[in-house]
């Protein structure tokens, strides 16, 4: 009898609760609850494997230079690669500039990986939470935010080494030497590294960013058990 009212009640409530309840609860019971731990394991999975393909993905060969991350010339050096079109060994400057800044990008990106991840890891519970239930790109908008300074003084080493292994740099304060001794024009910066390595941060996070919302939208994107039961949470906010 006792068996027979517990169901009856059981039934009685159940009736009362509406479909998007019943869909919180049936989750719940068919996954389990999550605690504190799954949440930021979940997390933190996911970015890194939004992480390891975009810097994958931005390290190959033309990762950059093919993609449309692709590091074009800041606007005002357009007035420098055409005033140097007529000048002996700078005919192709701006295609060789390309070539040669997108190829350093794309040197760099695979080791600013570690950097990221080490950033990761150090996410408190609170911000894990604030992310999982925020914007389509709150985790990339919190790497962006928190990490920024820091990469950019990583980055920017490994940016200069990259360049210089193919010269770019030197190519480019040759051609904006040789730019500047054209009579009567306003004198250009020679360095682009900040530029590059700027643009080269942006790339990656706009890597990220995609990742992120693939993840937060395509349920074929969670590979694992833990991310499909952390972002179901995330699917009925």
């Amino acid at each position: 009898m006792l068996k027979k009212l517990s169901l009856l009640m059981l039934a009685i409530a159940l009736a009362a609760c509406d479909s998007a309840t019943l869909q919180q609860l049936g989750s719940a019971v068919g996954a389990g609850a999550l605690t504190e731990a799954d949440m930021a394991a979940g997390l933190k999975e996911a970015l890194n494997v939004g992480i390891g393909k975009g810097a994958e993905q931005l390290s190959a060969v033309d990762g950059y230079f093919k993609s449309p991350y692709k590091i074009l010339l800041p606007p005002e050096a357009r007035k420098i690669t055409d005033r140097l079109q007529g000048i002996p060994g700078f005919s192709d400057v701006e295609a060789e500039i390309l070539q040669r800044i997108n190829r350093g990008a794309e040197d760099a990106a695979n080791k600013a990986k570690p950097i990221f991840i080490n950033a990761i890891k150090q996410m408190t519970f609170a911000d894990v939470t604030n992310i999982l239930m925020g914007a389509d790109d709150a985790a990339t908008q919190y790497l962006n935010r928190t990490t920024r300074n820091a990469l950019y003084q990583e980055f920017n080493p490994v940016i200069i080494e990259s360049l210089d292994k193919f010269q770019a740099r030197k190519y480019w304060s040759d051609a904006v030497t040789a730019y500047n001794r054209i009579p009567l024009v306003e004198r250009a910066n020679p360095n682009l590294d900040d530029y590059v390595t700027n643009q080269a941060l942006d790339g990656l996070f706009s890597m990220v960013s995609k990742e992120e919302l693939n993840i937060r939208k395509n349920v074929n994107a969670r590979t694992s058990d833990l991310l499909r039961r952390v972002f179901a949470r995330q699917d009925n906010k």
